[in-house]
């Protein structure tokens, strides 16, 4: 199939289909004598799994690592665990993050009461390093 097929069929964007390609996640396509792109049906296994690992939160370094993985069907899956464990504790260390954020900005909102002069928001006097 061509790429806008391929891209069609998995709805990955044709830029981004490219792009897997130069990143090594891709296979390169064998060619036709246009020199169009031609994919096989694993292509569509292939982008299907990358679309998966990214809507799970893996960079596109660890879903290759776990395409290296996945691609030895008979190994021990422990080192796939292992991986997915860490990837829980990356997302729950920026979950943490995003909630010391989130109660920073919410005590400054509550500090504001939304009318007056901008030199007294305290939002503005918190970003600005000039807490009134």
């Amino acid at each position: 199939m061509q790429i806008g097929q391929l891209s069609k069929c998995t709805g990955v964007p044709v830029d981004t289909i490219r792009y897997y390609e130069t990143q090594g996640l891709l296979p390169p396509p064998m060619r036709r004598p246009s020199g169009y792109r031609r994919y096989a049906e694993s292509d569509t296994g292939r982008l299907e799994f990358i679309r998966r690992a990214k809507d799970l939160g893996f960079s596109l370094r660890e879903i290759r690592e776990l395409m290296e993985l996945s691609s030895h069907a008979s190994r021990d899956m422990a080192a796939v665990r292992e991986a997915a464990l860490q990837k829980v504790a990356d997302i729950d260390r920026k979950l943490a993050e995003l909630q010391r954020m989130r109660g920073g900005l919410a005590a400054l909102v509550d500090a504001c009461p939304g009318e007056g002069r901008i030199g007294q928001c305290p939002i503005v006097g918190a970003l600005t390093g000039d807490v009134p």
